[in-house]
């Protein structure tokens, strides 16, 4: 039986960490503009309402924390933070220049996270921003799991090529990517079961 989408509640936006409220535990979702972040919190979360999906690249400019309210967890207890996207995007250069700064500290600083999803899109595989991201977190043993989105868009001819070359791109196994589609639903399901795993 299919896992029960997340109950995702939107709290804040915050332009620094010490604006965030305790949480007990939390995962983030940090990746490149346009590498389809809030179309997969969305989905995650079965709405296309609760984080904000445009065509332009680095709509999400602030930490935005979501908690998790189920029967599982307590109001306010456990929560998603999506994070602002890295790279090109259409801002102005004094937000993209603080940027950095809020990104790192609050994956250096924040005591509750637990877990980092970095998002690589399947599609074009990592770039050297992904690739940079990655030795980063691996340098400063920040935990996390890579998870290429837009599997749909990869014809199935090539998905074993792209797999493999997504990997060997990640200096990962094959097996440590979590393939995902909010198109089809591919890797929806697991990456829910993930999710909760790491906040329980």
């Amino acid at each position: 039986m299919s896992p029960p989408p997340l109950s995702l509640r939107f709290v804040m936006s915050a332009a620094r960490l010490g604006q965030l409220p305790e949480r007990r535990a939390e995962v983030a979702f940090v990746g490149r503009s346009n590498v389809g972040k809030s179309s997969l919190i969305n989905s995650l979360a079965g709405t296309k309402q609760l984080a904000r999906v445009s065509n332009t690249p680095g709509r999400t400019q602030l930490l935005n924390l979501f908690d998790l309210v189920d029967r599982d967890h307590g109001d306010g207890d456990v929560a998603v933070v999506d994070l602002p996207g890295y790279g090109y995007a259409k801002v102005p250069g004094r937000v993209r220049r603080e940027w950095p700064e809020m990104i790192e500290g609050y994956l250096l600083d924040r005591e509750s996270l637990v877990q980092v999803f970095v998002l690589v899109d399947g599609a074009i595989g990592p770039t050297p921003l992904d690739v940079q991201m990655l030795d980063w977190l691996r340098e400063c043993q920040v935990p996390h799991t890579v998870v290429a989105t837009k599997q749909d868009k990869v014809k199935s001819s090539k998905r074993d090529a792209r797999r493999r070359d997504l990997a060997a791109g990640c200096r990962l196994e094959q097996g440590d990517i979590v393939w995902t589609s909010t198109s089809s639903g591919a890797g929806i399901d697991l990456l829910r079961t993930l999710v909760r795993g790491h906040l329980a």
